[in-house]
């Protein structure tokens, strides 16, 4: 009897052994061909038809300004460009976000892009969604392929409301903001 009973146990323990390891096993399977699901957006953002999400990053930095000359003797901030961190769905630096607009990843592709559309963020106090067009590729990383971009999910970012007059002609300012990027490439 009492082999009998360590016989089940040992049973017992080995499927609880094997049981997780299994699972374990088919989720990261599952997770690697998981695709990105492109956001809900505004018509007026929506990329081209035939076009998937290849890459999602989380931007977070800051949108720098500088105090210009306007028509007459207006002065206002103009965007010089974003300097922001791009982490992925790990929190794990990733790449640069830089004026151009340019994307750098550290596998060695960039792009650079010219806003083709864009929308009011749901969030007044911050920075408009945008639907970009890519102009440049270079590298064989992660962004070789991609020919739209969309920022959405914008915090903050958006230039002060004073302080920009003769007196502070080229003065820069810097505004915090965050943002959701998703990289389209054509569907395989």
């Amino acid at each position: 009897m009492r082999k009998h009973l360590l016989s089940i146990a040992a049973v017992g323990l080995l499927v609880i052994m094997q049981g997780p390891a299994r699972t374990v096993s088919q989720t990261s399977q599952n997770n690697s061909q998981q695709k990105e699901v492109a956001p809900d957006v505004p018509d007026a953002i929506q990329v081209p038809a035939g076009e998937e999400v290849v890459l999602f990053v989380h931007a977070s930095g800051s949108q720098a300004y500088t105090c210009q000359a306007a028509a007459g003797d207006k002065f206002s901030w103009v965007l010089k460009g974003p300097e922001a961190e791009l982490r992925d769905r790990n929190d794990k630096v990733i790449g640069q976000h830089s004026a151009g607009p340019t994307w750098k990843l550290k596998d060695g592709s960039e792009v650079t892009g010219k806003a083709a559309a864009q929308v009011d963020s749901l969030d007044a106090d911050s920075i408009p969604w945008l639907l970009v067009k890519v102009a440049t590729n270079a590298g064989k990383g992660s962004l070789a392929k991609v020919t739209t971009i969309q920022r959405v999910h914008t915090k903050g970012g958006k230039p002060p409301v004073e302080g920009c007059d003769a007196s502070h002609r080229d003065a820069e300012s810097k505004s915090s903001y965050t943002a959701d990027y998703y990289f389209y490439a054509p569907a395989k």
